[in-house]
């Protein structure tokens, strides 16, 4: 299996090292082509507006949802998830929409406000995982068929 890392801004190289850790094969994408090759995406936090309008430009943005529909696996961290949202709030930039929820951008507030904690995480509920807060969305609501994965201070973060 070869995984995608879609390389337009954000922190692609750093999902990327953890997958050489780990023995993934991955791989940038920042083309059709790139597309074309993988078998997952992972779609990294970075700005998400930022991100959305160069996955337009780039008509990345069809090809992906086209291959959602295929049925390849998406991640998305941060703008990732943003990204995936059918509903951002309050905002009209670009998005795939393949997810039904709704986000709230810069939930837990402005950069100088970041912070780091353990989190449950319903996959692995022995070991909480490290978030990474910076300007993180929140889900503010789920669609039927959407599982959460992981609340932080009641709010919902994965």
């Amino acid at each position: 299996m070869k995984i995608g890392v879609l390389a337009l801004q954000g922190d692609f190289a750093e999902h990327r090292a953890m997958l050489a850790r780990i023995g993934v094969e991955s791989c940038e994408v920042r083309k059709l082509s790139d597309l074309e090759a993988v078998d997952a995406l992972i779609i990294p936090g970075g700005e998400s507006t930022t991100i959305g309008k160069l996955m337009t430009r780039y008509e990345l943005d069809k090809a992906i949802r086209a291959r959602a529909e295929q049925g390849m696996p998406i991640y998305g961290t941060c703008a990732g998830l943003i990204l995936q949202a059918k509903e951002i709030e309050g905002s009209t930039q670009p998005r795939l929409g393949l997810m039904d929820i709704a986000v709230v951008r810069n939930a837990f507030g402005r950069q100088i406000e970041s912070f780091e904690a353990d989190i449950p995480f319903k996959p692995m509920p022995e070991r909480p995982v490290r978030g990474v807060f910076i300007r993180a969305p929140i889900v503010s609501k789920v669609g039927k068929g959407v599982e959460v994965l992981s609340e932080f201070d009641g709010k919902i973060v994965a």
